[in-house]
């Protein structure tokens, strides 16, 4: 199973190349996937039928006891033969379906192989969490696929809804799970089957669970879904809404039903919603004059029709529930493949247009009638050994079986009229209705439906051989007064009676199909499922339309309240109902750092009364640097050192994003309003996060583990530098997080500067082979604006080659030749340095973020010098570039260790004795630490790239002179 569920996700990913090259020849191919799984399921048939359970199980998380488990029993087996051999026959119909210029072709088909891998991988798991995730997926694909037409409204709203419903309800049944699991103490669906827990939370849980089975399967009130998603393909039609998608949640019912009939409710509840929904169905179908509609709404009355007796709860009502499941399956995946027939070939699905096509395609119209035969129940097809089976069942229970039996056969009734009007409205000859234009089709487009067909018919003809397949599922329930079983022939009995009392109703209902279409025309729609959902979402809408204007104004400095507010409310609360406060109090440990928290008390309340902006900005600079101080002296130059780079990178930040502001706070909008509620606000956030930081270093209850912490990391490790060890090996998930945090960050704030586009466009140097054949950096000779003498010479020709770029690209009153000369000599120095501090950290202060910051500080210091062609002639990369190649070390160096049997991010140590260096050690977390310097310094390049050279870009082109110009205008003025 795992290996098939492999080959499903293999032939996903190379399904839209394939399709580039094959074309609609691509489905023939994907066919084998299921063909291969179906043959696995096969070859374990013997096993299954003899009452074996086939497991599977690979560990995923030890520690939190999870395991990909996978398991066949008679239920599960029965719907991988549904879901793969019926995705089978689709696949190879969709060759002929599709023609070869039509659009997202590859992705239909990569998608479609992938829903049928995820429905295979939902009926085979055990474990109830993989199951969800399985469950979860086939809602995505089947969004995806309903909206294959995307330039289709009515696709791309059908796929919306359905998504929004069966995930809502997917949400809901995953409470319940979760729910489930505590109360079993166990996360196997066959375990909690076989020794199902109890207790009023354990009756909650399925309740909410069954939400989840009920959406997905269309059942009032959640069925309007259903009929909106036939706007997707018709194999979609044929696969998720016939044999697939929307048996997912009947097979859960089937198999939740053994452990959890006699909860109070249960079958009540899914007796009250099948019988409604059997009715709702069948009611619509009779007015629908889509032929695909029809059985649409024919698919939502035999999805009511199955739920009755799959949550009936005794054993008569489980063997026919799983022989009306194949049944449907076989049929209704029948029918909506005609109907994808009869579309192509006429061009129209209206049975009002539709007529003569029975004389024109009569083998097209023997397959449809074999599989509506088998949907009304006649003799000799599988549906009718099926039909007769649930009457049976029903008239073996009580008084509610009795109620169910009244509404099934009423529902069958309906089943019977609507089947005789698809077969009248697709293939009859009507009066006054010229013969419907008919382009035939290949023959072998119609070997799938004819298959399916046949295999309703060999079934039925077989029923007693399928009969104790399908009874392993039923001996899961109490035996009843006597022993039932599938056969064609049962004699004179009941259930026998009552379907031909359904047949001979039917007929007659759609004999006078015209009065009854004047009845319904009578019947008010009071109640309508689609419009209370679309009321639902108006109301959502509303909702949100006014909550958005409400609190979105557009004050930066409201937000913050709002969100300073909750927090003093919160925390406040934690602190009112806090039984543990300190016993003593110590200020400082040197006299030194009371010093230190006064001069940065004194620089942020001057911060505050600062009124320009470039003077806040200092100061709040000086308190980073004063909680640097404040390492140094508590003895943690690692950090000290750390915040001191930050503070630095981040201080060159603010100061070029104040280019774009005004000099002065206040300018725009005036003097800030209600200071005083603001610093009533400023006090009382103070004065809470101060407690709450004395609280929580008084709350500890057991000894700490810092003492230990030195030793760790050097035996655990292998590094005295306790703060790089925790941040590449003990906490490297944390590490992880905080990198995609990252770089969410560098592309936020450059998504805000580059509007319509991520890259930017600083001139490089392009790169010459040198003497030796090494790639070197050709220095930039033609900058875009060039002034003085460098002019005389782009005009003539002339190039020379540029050691300091700044002198045509700057004006001269912001140019510093010293700092020039300066950043270029050290330059490399620096790099170096930053790579020495990447290296040593493990055992010295630096490490992956600290050599990174170091890095960073050489661009900036070329970019302040020299603008940025100068950036540009330093870094001839993109910053995405490096964020993604640190992203692919740091995930790298996690998932390695996966492959030799180990956890993630799992370490090795390597030493060694080397010529000249002597011993060497070496530790695999150090490529995680060199992920992190790489994004680290793709961070800075993008910030200077971003608030930096394109602001450069953008002023420039806001006034186009060139800086000499400029300067001259500012003399003149």
């Amino acid at each position: 199973m795992l290996i098939s569920l492999a080959f499903f996700a293999l032939a996903a990913l190379l399904a839209p190349v394939l399709a580039r090259v094959l074309g609609p020849r691509v489905f023939w191919l994907l066919a084998l996937v299921p063909l291969g799984a179906l043959a696995v399921s096969v070859s374990a048939a013997p096993r299954v039928f003899e009452g074996e359970i086939v497991r599977e199980s690979l560990i995923w998380v030890q520690h939190l006891e999870l395991a990909l488990s996978f398991r066949l029993d008679t239920l599960s087996w029965v719907m991988t033969i549904v879901v793969l051999g019926v995705g089978a026959l689709v696949l190879v119909y969709c060759e002929r379906y599709f023609a070869p210029d039509e659009p997202g072709l590859g992705r239909f088909a990569g998608f479609f192989i992938a829903f049928s891998g995820t429905m295979y991988g939902l009926v085979v798991s055990d474990d109830i969490f993989l199951l969800f995730m399985f469950w979860e997926a086939t809602t995505v694909f089947s969004y995806l696929l309903i909206a294959h037409y995307t330039d289709r409204k009515a696709s791309r709203g059908a796929a919306l809804q359905a998504l929004l419903v069966t995930t809502g309800g997917g949400l809901t049944m995953f409470v319940g799970l979760i729910v489930l699991a505590a109360a079993a103490e166990s996360t196997s669906l066959s375990e909690i089957v076989a020794s199902p827990p109890e207790g009023g939370a354990v009756m909650t849980a399925v309740f909410l669970i069954l939400v989840g089975a009920v959406s997905k399967s269309a059942l009032v009130p959640f069925h309007f879904w259903l009929p909106a998603a036939m706007a997707a393909p018709t194999p979609v039609s044929a696969y998720l809404h016939a044999a697939a998608m929307v048996k997912a949640g009947i097979y859960l019912i089937a198999a939740l039903t053994p452990g959890f009939a006699n909860i109070p409710g249960w079958s009540e509840s899914l007796v009250a919603l099948g019988v409604v929904t059997m009715l709702v169905g069948g009611w619509r179908s009779l007015r629908q004059t889509d032929i695909k509609l029809l059985l649409a709404y024919g698919t939502v009355s035999q999805l009511g029709f199955l739920t009755v007796i799959a949550g009936f709860g005794s054993r008569t009502a489980a063997l026919a529930a799983l022989a009306l499941l194949l049944a449907h399956a076989l049929f209704k995946a029948t029918l909506f493949l005609v109907v994808g027939l009869i579309d192509h070939s006429t061009g129209t699905r209206d049975l009002r247009r539709l007529s003569g096509l029975g004389r024109q395609r009569p083998v097209l119209a023997i397959v449809a009638t074999l599989a509506v035969a088998s949907m009304v129940g006649l003799p000799p097809t599988f549906g009718f050994v099926a039909k007769e089976a649930v009457f049976t069942a029903l008239l073996e229970g009580d008084a509610l079986g009795i109620l169910a039996l009244l509404g099934v056969v009423t529902g069958s009734v309906f089943t019977v009229a609507y089947s005789a009007r698809f077969l009248w409205g697709a293939f009859a000859r009507k009066e006054g209705v010229e013969d419907t234009e008919v382009h035939r089709d290949r023959w072998d487009a119609l070997v799938s439906p004819a298959l399916l067909a046949a295999g309703g018919i060999g079934l039925g003809l077989v029923a007693s051989v399928a009969d104790p397949v399908l009874a392993g599922y039923a001996v899961a329930f109490p035996a009843g007064g006597h022993e039932y079983h599938l056969a064609l022939w049962h004699g004179l009995e009941p259930a026998l009676g009552l379907s031909a009392l359904t047949l001979l109703l039917g007929t007659a209902l759609f004999w006078k199909r015209e009065r009854v279409a004047r009845l319904q025309a009578m019947v008010p729609a009071t109640v309508n499922a689609a419009d209370g959902y679309w009321k639902v979402l108006r109301f959502i809408d509303r909702t949100a339309a006014r909550v958005t204007s409400t609190t979105q104004r557009g004050s930066l400095p409201f937000y913050l309240g709002v969100i300073l507010l909750v927090l003093v409310a919160t925390a406040g609360t934690s602190l009112v109902l806090n039984e543990t406060w300190p016993t003593s109090w110590r200020l400082w440990d040197f006299p030194s750092q009371a010093a230190v928290g006064l001069i940065m008390v004194i620089a942020a309340v001057a911060a505050v009364r600062a009124d320009k902006r470039f003077t806040a900005v200092v100061l709040v600079g000086v308190t980073g640097y004063g909680l640097a101080t404040l390492f140094v002296l508590q003895g943690a130059p690692d950090l000290a050192f750390t915040q001191l780079l930050v503070e630095t990178v981040t201080l060159v930040a603010f100061v070029l994003v104040l280019r774009r502001l005004p000099r002065r706070i206040g300018v725009a909008h005036g003097r800030p309003r209600h200071r005083a509620v603001r610093a009533a606000l400023a006090v009382v956030v103070a004065l809470t996060m101060s407690i709450v930081a004395v609280t929580a270093l008084a709350a500890r209850s057991t000894e700490p583990i810092y003492p230990e912490f030195a030793e760790l990391a050097r035996t655990l490790g292998h590094g005295v530098n306790v703060v790089n060890v925790a941040l590449v090996d003990v906490r490297a998930w944390d590490t992880m997080g905080e990198l995609s945090v990252i770089i969410v960050a560098a592309n936020g704030v450059a998504s805000l500067v580059f509007l319509d586009r991520r890259t930017d466009d600083l001139v490089r140097p392009r790169l010459t082979r040198g003497r030796r054949g090494l790639l070197r950096q050709r220095p930039i000779t033609e900058p875009s604006r060039p002034i003085g003498r460098s002019r005389a010479l782009a005009e003539t020709g002339e190039k020379r080659l540029a050691w300091l770029l700044a002198g045509r690209t700057l004006a001269p009153e912001n140019r510093s030749i010293l700092l020039e000369i300066t950043v270029r000599l050290v330059f490399h120095s620096i790099m170096v340095v930053s790579l020495f501090v990447l290296f040593s950290g493990h055992n010295a202060p630096g490490g992956g973020f600290a050599a990174g910051l170091v890095a960073g500080m050489a661009l900036v210091a070329r970019y302040l010098a020299g603008g940025r062609y100068e950036l540009g002639a330093a870094v001839t990369i993109d910053a995405g570039r490096l964020l993604g190649s640190g992203l692919v070390l740091a995930v790298g160096s996690a998932a390695v260790p996966l492959l030799f049997g180990a956890d993630a991010l799992t370490s090795a140590f390597i030493e060694g004795e080397l010529p000249l260096f002597g011993h060497v050690e070496f530790i695999t977390s150090t490529i995680f630490d060199v992920g992190v310097y790489l994004i680290v310094i793709g961070l800075v390049l993008d910030v200077l790239r971003s608030l930096g050279g394109e602001v450069d870009r953008q002023q420039e082109e806001e006034d186009p002179r060139t800086p000499h110009e400029r300067l001259e205008g500012r003399a003149d003025a």
